[in-house]
């Protein structure tokens, strides 16, 4: 897969171009081992310093990387015995999210998250991670099930919004995003949201409603996109960048705010450039985050999860 650079890379690209063509002489005209040693450690030194200093614009545009690991990334990655549960019970199988039950290190949990896909075919199969009322309707139903079971719900988070079209408005979009905040809030057993691109207003917010909330370093977490909050304030899109420096979507404000509860990093250019790593990071903090539910009754586990929510913008 050829990689895909960012508007704010294309120092780091020119670099690696250089790099490439080097490469390719070295096998027609000699060696050029030393120079590309130096480039390399140049475009390492200067990948370090670009994301040590990024905007939240820049964020924005990393947590969309197409290249980015998505859901069903993360299954194969870090869930066995992966059984996919399809339907609402109602009218379809919503394909922009994505859930069922696995192992996750040998414990059984259910699982579900957004789904963008990776290419055009794909991309129109999840719709883009944007998901209609059938998928949230087959959240509530995975919870449900979890519930019953006393099993653990594990949800990855990606997605730039709930889908806005007439045919999801006229089956209760609005109604369907609320049962599924809902059913987060009240369950008995331990959950664990993990935004892990976008996530984006109430359509993030129907399964990330959950005992803990984790985000992965250069993602972003919002109530509205950027170009939404511009088109809203300034009635231009264009100001995109103006509205995301503006807006708190970030870890460090995040976490600052008490909507976001742990980061975890990422390898030095985003989670899209070591992809086994990200993952393996990840599923090493959710081990971590699980155990601190051991030994927890169910009206211990409700009782974490409203304070931590009653928490969100309470003033000192």
């Amino acid at each position: 897969m050829a990689t895909h650079y960012l508007d704010f890379e294309k120092p780091i690209a020119d670099l690696e171009a250089k790099i490439a063509e080097l490469s390719a002489l070295s096998e027609s005209a000699g060696s050029f081992d030393a120079e590309i040693a130096g480039l390399r450690r140049k475009a390492d030194q200067l990948r370090r310093k670009t994301y040590a200093g990024l905007d939240p614009w820049m964020k924005t545009q990393v947590a969309r990387h197409p290249q980015r690991p998505h859901f069903v990334d993360y299954v194969q990655g870090l869930f066995t015995d992966w059984n996919e549960l399809h339907g609402d019970r109602q009218f379809g199988d919503d394909q922009a999210i994505l859930g069922g039950l696995a192992r996750f290190r040998g414990r059984p949990v259910v699982v579900m998250g957004h789904e963008k896909g990776h290419d055009t075919d794909t991309r129109l199969r999840h719709n883009f991670g944007m998901a209609r009322p059938e998928g949230y309707r087959k959240a509530v139903r995975l919870m449900d099930m979890a519930e019953q079971f006393g099993l653990p719900v594990l949800t990855f988070v990606d997605t730039a919004g709930a889908y806005p079209g007439l045919g999801a408005e006229e089956r209760g979009q609005a109604e369907a995003i609320a049962r599924s905040t809902e059913r987060g809030l009240t369950l008995g057993v331990p959950s664990i949201a993990t935004i892990t691109g976008e996530g984006g207003s109430g359509g993030a917010i129907a399964i990330a409603a959950a005992s803990r909330v984790l985000m992965l370093e250069h993602s972003i977490y919002s109530v509205i996109s950027p170009e939404g909050a511009a088109g809203i304030l300034w009635r231009d899109g264009a100001r995109a960048r103006d509205a995301a420096m503006a807006m708190k979507i970030t870890g460090p404000d995040l976490i600052q705010l008490k909507i976001v509860d742990r980061l975890i990093d990422e390898p030095v250019g985003g989670a899209h450039t070591e992809r086994a790593a990200a993952i393996a990071t990840v599923g090493d903090v959710l081990a971590e985050e699980l155990k601190t539910f051991d030994g927890l009754t169910p009206q211990q586990i409700r009782k974490a999860r409203a304070d931590r929510f009653y928490a969100i913008g309470a003033l000192a």
